[in-house]
């Protein structure tokens, strides 16, 4: 079977369970290590015709993360294409699977389930939820809103996300304001925005700051099983 991925998320879990099935990946495709597959363009502006020439049996796109034009304009060109709806951890195992065994015709990965049952071994949070904002971006700042999978994985981990309730899913939100909101943590992830310790913390400074592995907090794949691992005491 030959293979298309528009998600970098997507790219990493089909190439893990069956490495060679990607013919084609978007350039923002960074794992597994070494992918050997042809570059098609960004996710937001793949080039349809390398896309076609590569003659796929199934295009895997994201309904957020990818364009409508661009997903039409592969199906006129006769393309088969999956399109995933993830804004919560359920629905990731569900679409994963949905993709991997639905779509690709491959056996559930032994990483898939290894991945629900770490997040099921999780304890509930005990006490009531941390108040956080959560940007992803600055210049200008753009922080997690409404329906997002990044803030779902929060909420299991005993963090809420302050602008949850707000109408846009990445809200911009002055500086200021986001000082205000109530917060007391800032989460600060490596992507898309690379915040590190010299550059984001500086501009929340009454608030303790949890630098997290964007990877691990915005990724649905094989990075899961490490997020469950990593990602609770990094938000202590």
């Amino acid at each position: 079977m030959r293979v298309v991925s528009l998600v970098p998320s997507l790219t990493e879990a089909v190439a893990v369970s069956a490495p060679g099935l990607p013919v084609g990946v978007t350039d923002w495709c960074t794992h597994p290590a070494g992918l050997a597959a042809t570059r098609i363009g960004g996710t937001k502006n793949p080039d349809v015709a390398a896309i076609a020439a590569l003659a796929p049996d199934l295009v895997i796109a994201n309904e957020e993360e990818n364009r409508a034009p661009d997903l039409d304009a592969l199906r006129a060109a006769g393309l088969d294409v999956l399109v995933t709806a993830i804004r919560t951890l359920d629905q990731a195992f569900t679409e994963l699977h949905r993709v991997l065994v639905d779509g690709c015709g491959l056996a559930r990965p032994r990483w898939l389930d290894e991945a629900e049952a770490a997040w099921a071994a999780l304890p509930a949070p005990s006490g009531p939820p941390r108040p956080a904002v959560v940007p992803i971006w600055r210049r200008p700042w753009t922080v997690l809103g409404r329906d997002t999978f990044a803030g779902d994985l929060l909420a299991r981990l005993g963090v809420r996300n302050v602008y949850a309730g707000h109408p846009e899913r990445y809200p911009r939100v002055g500086v200021e304001e986001l000082n205000a909101s109530g917060a007391e943590l800032v989460v600060l992830p490596d992507e898309p925005y690379r915040f590190t310790a010299d550059d984001g913390p500086e501009a929340f400074p009454g608030l303790p700051a949890a630098l997290v592995d964007g990877r691990l907090l915005t990724w649905y794949g094989p990075s899961l099983a490490e997020a469950a691992r990593v990602l609770p005491s990094a938000l202590r």
